[in-house]
């Protein structure tokens, strides 16, 4: 509904009056309806846009970069890393594994994190706030050495705490909350995992919960699920992902020797964590 007016926009958004005009006058953006007074008049989506610029601008990015991505991101909603990944990267080759594979693996994956990687951009879907709570102390050693850490999971609020993970709130609704995901997207070690967890059969008996997963050391892969997960969080907040904005959109390193002994390294600790 477009039915603010550049006043109320000033309020929600934070853009003084004179800036949001001489965005409308120079970029065309934002674009508000007009009265027959000639009145402005702007739409929730308008006021979100401009959040998203002002973060962006915040964060030392361009005007003319900071709309450009606002309105690309607006256009091209992400909910769902594992889908995604899946629909960008066709020749990722999905396998079902039983929960206790992929808690190995995740495991190895934060192991390695730990030992090699320098300032990475974390993130991780946990599903739901227990599942978190039960590894919240291992990530918040995860977290002290990030440039960002950022959880997802139905948490209530958004929360925003000092070396520890930012916490990012999905509803039950969303895609997120049947999806098991780790991403560290840092030089020189690059590895995610996604995995989405189909719903159970009533037909089906009682067994070990399953995700249909991929997982991928390859740097550009990488780098869009960690696109993927920014997009996410910019829902909630711009200003979690703004300071980081410039690092994601760069272009991804090549595949060195070093992603191969990676590989070779989380494979030998994912299965000294099986029994």
């Amino acid at each position: 509904m477009t039915e603010l007016s550049i006043g109320e926009v000033v309020d929600r958004s934070g853009v003084a009056e004179g800036t949001l005009r001489m965005w409308e006058r120079r970029h065309n953006f934002p674009a508000p309806e007009r009265l027959p007074s000639g009145h402005r008049r702007y739409s929730e989506r308008d006021v979100e846009l401009i959040r998203r610029v002002a973060a962006e601008r915040a964060g030392g990015v361009s005007l003319t970069v900071a709309i450009e991505r606002a309105e690309r991101d607006a256009a091209m909603p992400v909910r769902s890393i594992y889908a995604s990944l899946r629909s960008a990267r066709p020749e990722l080759e999905p396998r079902t594994l039983p929960k206790r594979l992929i808690l190995a693996l995740s495991r190895a994956i934060e192991d390695e994190s730990l030992a090699r990687a320098e300032r990475p951009l974390l993130f991780a879907s946990f599903q739901l706030e227990r599942y978190y709570r039960q590894e919240q102390a291992r990530w918040c050693e995860l977290a002290e050495g990030a440039e960002l850490t950022l959880a997802f999971a139905d948490f209530e609020q958004l929360r925003v705490l000092p070396n520890a993970p930012t916490e990012v709130p999905v509803d039950r609704g969303h895609p997120l909350t049947r999806e098991w995901a780790i991403v560290c997207d840092a030089p020189g070690y690059s590895v995610c995992l996604a995995g989405w967890e189909p719903p159970a059969s009533p037909s089906t008996p009682v067994r070990e919960r399953c995700f249909e997963s991929i997982w991928s050391v390859e740097p550009e892969i990488v780098r869009e699920a960690a696109r993927n997960c920014a997009a996410i969080a910019a829902v909630q907040s711009p200003e979690l992902v703004a300071g980081v904005r410039a690092q994601l959109d760069a272009e991804a390193p090549a595949p060195a020797r070093e992603q191969l002994r990676l590989a070779a390294a989380i494979t030998n600790r994912t299965l000294s964590y099986l029994p």
